[in-house]
């Protein structure tokens, strides 16, 4: 809907006079059609007791542009309160408001308008001034009356607004969109909105010019010169109580939306919580076992005063960097004592069903606090933040890009920085050790953040250059901030990560590492309307689906963006979405259904440092707060829409908002039976086999297709080493980092036996590789679980190491080491 004028009249008992004041203004707007093509005027009702709505309704029948806002069940609030409401519900480039009695004729806009005009983008709005030397007041008030106005204007600007002459005239004209952010960000319902306006505009850097009217008063004005005094009370109070805050207080509201959250997490996992002795996230393929074993060798670690960044309980006895992998160090070791009570198991459900409801909430926080009037829009957009596809694909395997509640509060305080009133050190000082904190909980989450907000500044600072001026001085220098206080915490970490023991250069992702252009308008395998055999093609696997937002929701985007486009907010979004959408296609993509090939633009990222070891498809999960914030503003707009909108238009927005969320709602994660550890090691027989400084070898080798050793070892804390294993670390001369350790020939013989390749010919070669290879693991002993090809996975074993096994706890078992 373009507008290019709104004006707002807020009104509590203007029966009288409110006919010929819509009159006056619509006949003005009416006889400049060059300059006021389209129009609207709102008239908020704030609980009038006369009939001040029906004589709105009389003029809107006369003038179908007038629009009426009641305040319903609400009653009378105030002016701040009423003006609120009319700009939320406005949709002008620009915003006039002006009082009931047009105390200044609405022939003066054109002035105001003027001035805005001819600033060329400079101002933001323009105001009416009666103490401008060159305004003129047709009819004064008493003199005690003005005197005393007079004097609580002088004190107001004093105090509030110093440089703003008149603070109070009711006739402004704003900037729309300056006019929408800053009353969704006013407090008062009172006369003081004025001020607390206008200081809004001062903190942001957004000039306002006063500009000279003529100013009659009205008889049965509103406004008494005590009025003033209750302008600095209200003032005060703001100031001196922001827990009364809007945004700052906790509401009913607010714990119903985290509450269900949470209740949509736990029905999420419900099949792990039924039994979490002998259920496992069946899509999660080997992760759920290793991070597990990731949570119980921080606790082990941790509870015998070792170093958390390195252990040698699994690739023994090279040992794993934990460091460069992803073992949340920021979760795990403040909750070692539950690892250590409860076990791993409850720990890995946990992080999973509280952090997802956790990153929830702070999308919610934030985009309540800054974006938005309507709480329940911003549960919307929350949610889709964080239960979008990509999410609940990582949701069933990769915490760590699942569990984001430091990304909206790092990007909070980024927008702080930007803000006039910024304090600069002590702001970027906590985005340094926000930052800090979320690099132990997972690092590509913050590379990919600090793209996304990198994009979205870029392309906003385009849209907004006079913002982008005011901040980016205050905002470069909280990020040196921000570096100056992360860097040394995190030197010795990120040390040992990239140059310590089993430290790589880069991660080898394989070719289908980008995302098919098909697959953002397709369903995940999780959602409702989702088909795994249309999804997985789409995919490296279902722990990797990372957009497939599906075409209803990119359908509505493409309508929310074509109606808000005057936003410089929804440009940068929409940017910043779109080129996420585009970087994740990988360094070359196909056009779908054609055997053409192009070059996409991660090809100037994929070999440079850092980037080298993302897998590109994730960088679409940039698109989820995006779509997020998007969806909110257009559900905020629709919560907002006046009530004279037909009740038609406003269902079928709602109905389409539901259509395209609906489709997506992600349904419960599946679970399967997983294997119980064998007696051997669960009642610890093996303690009789394995001494100091050797290792267990279980038959095949873990690797991330088969990693059940380390549940054998999570299960029943690691106190014995394994050889082999599933991580990330280091394989050949250039130490380029793979999954699970570097091949030796008898893992590699074991791994084919056992998923259904040839048994060899086992001669003398054959027997001393394997007995080089059990050297080099120091093994202890040789463990054969029940499995698929048991048998020949047994007699391969028996042929190597020349010897039948003995049945022990229900594996058969080679004796190796020493003890044998």
């Amino acid at each position: 809907m373009s507008v290019d004028l709104t004006v707002v009249v807020p009104a509590y008992n203007e029966e009288r006079r409110l006919g010929p004041t819509l009159d006056a203004i619509s006949a003005h707007l009416r006889a400049d059609p060059g300059r006021w093509d389209s129009w609207e005027l709102i008239v908020v009702d704030d609980g009038s007791t006369d009939g001040t709505a029906d004589a709105v309704r009389a003029a809107a029948a006369r003038e179908p542009r007038i629009q009426l806002v009641e305040a319903g069940a609400e009653g009378n609030r105030g002016k701040g309160h009423a003006l609120r409401r009319g700009v939320a519900a406005s949709h002008g480039r620009m915003v006039l408001v002006t009082d009931a009695d047009l105390a200044t004729p609405i022939e003066e806009l054109d002035r105001l308008d003027k001035e805005l005009s001819d600033g060329d983008g400079r101002l933001s709005a323009t105001i009416g001034s009666r103490a401008h030397p060159d305004s003129a007041i047709d009819v004064h008030q008493r003199r005690i009356r003005e005197w005393l106005g007079r004097m609580g204007n002088r004190l107001i600007r004093a105090v509030a607004v110093p440089g703003i002459r008149d603070t109070q005239c009711g006739f402004k004209l704003f900037d729309g969109d300056k006019a929408r952010t800053a009353f969704a960000d006013a407090r008062l319902d009172g006369w003081g909105i004025d001020v607390e306006i206008l200081q809004f505009f001062r903190r942001q850097g957004w000039p306002v010019a006063e500009v000279p009217v003529r100013w009659a008063h009205q008889e049965g004005s509103k406004v008494r010169p005590a009025d003033y005094g209750k302008v600095l009370l209200e003032l005060v109070r703001l100031k001196t109580r922001p827990t009364e805050s809007v945004r700052r207080r906790v509401r009913p509201v607010d714990l119903a939306v985290a509450g269900l959250f949470l209740l949509a997490s736990v029905i999420l996992y419900k099949g792990l919580w039924a039994d979490l002795d002998h259920r496992y996230l069946a899509d999660s393929g080997q992760d759920q076992n290793q991070w597990e074993w990731f949570f119980a060798v921080t606790a082990d670690n941790i509870a015998h005063l070792r170093n958390p960044l390195f252990t040698t309980a699994q690739n023994f006895p090279d040992g794993v960097n934990l460091m460069a992998n992803t073992v949340m160090l920021g979760l795990s070791v403040p909750l070692t004592p539950v690892t250590l009570t409860l076990g791993p198991t409850v720990t890995w459900a946990l992080v999973l069903t509280v952090g997802l409801a956790a990153t929830a909430v702070a999308w919610y926080w934030l985009i309540a606090k800054r974006l938005v009037s309507s709480r329940w829009a911003a549960a919307v957009g929350a949610a889709l933040c964080a239960f979008a596809p990509p999410m609940i694909s990582h949701a069933t395997a990769h915490p760590n890009f699942a569990v984001l509640f430091m990304i909206p509060v790092i990007v909070d305080r980024a927008l702080r920085l930007c803000e006039r009133d910024a304090r600069v050190v002590r702001d970027g000082a906590l985005i340094g050790l926000f930052a800090t904190y979320q690099i132990f909980l997972g690092e590509e989450p913050l590379l990919l953040a600090a793209m996304g907000m990198l994009l979205f500044a870029l392309s906003y600072a385009l849209a907004n250059r006079e913002v982008a001026r005011a901040a980016w001085r205050p905002l470069l220098k909280g990020v040196g901030v921000a570096a100056a206080v992360c860097l040394p915490l995190v030197a010795y970490p990120l040390y040992w990560q990239f140059f310590g023991p089993q430290s790589y250069h880069s991660v080898l992702h394989g070719d289908r590492a980008g995302n098919s252009p098909l697959a953002f308008l397709e369903f995940s395998g999780r959602a409702l309307l989702g088909d795994e055999a249309r999804a997985d093609p789409l995919a490296m696997n279902r722990t990797e689906q990372n957009a497939f937002y599906g075409w209803p929701l990119v359908g509505l985007t493409f309508a929310i963006v074509i109606s808000l486009w005057r936003l410089a907010l929804v440009k940068a979004l929409t940017f910043t979405a779109l080129a996420a959408g585009l970087l994740s296609l990988g360094p070359t993509f196909r056009i779908p259904y054609t055997d053409m090939i192009l070059t996409g633009p991660w090809r100037a990222l994929a070999h440079q440092p850092l980037f080298e070891s993302v897998i590109e498809s994730r960088v679409a999960m940039i698109c989820a707060p995006a779509l997020g914030i998007l969806v909110a503003l257009a559900a905020d707009r629709l919560n907002a829409l006046p009530d004279g909108v037909p009740r038609l238009h406003r269902t079928l927005a709602a109905t389409a908002l539901a259509l395209a969320l609906v489709p997506i709602v992600p349904t419960p994660m599946p679970t399967r039976d997983r294997p119980d550890v064998p007696a051997f090691i669960a009642e610890g027989m093996w303690k009789s086999y394995v001494a100091e400084g050797e290792s267990m070898v279980p038959v095949p080798l873990p690797d991330p297709g088969n990693a059940e050793a380390l549940h054998w070892q999570s299960a029943t804390a690691p106190h014995f080493p394994v050889a082999h294993g599933y991580f990330n670390g280091p394989w050949g001369p250039d130490r380029i980092g793979i999954y699970g350790a570097s091949p030796r020939h008898t893992s590699n013989l074991l791994r084919d036996i056992r998923y259904g390749g040839r048994i060899p010919t086992i001669g003398p070669n054959w027997q001393a590789q394997a007995r080089a290879d059990l050297t080099y693991w120091r093994a202890g002993v040789v463990v054969l679980a029940p499995q698929d090809n048991e048998a020949a996975l047994y007699r391969t074993v028996s042929k190597l190491l020349g010897r039948p096994g003995e049945r022990v706890g229900g594996a058969w078992i080679w004796d190796v080491g020493s003890t044998g």
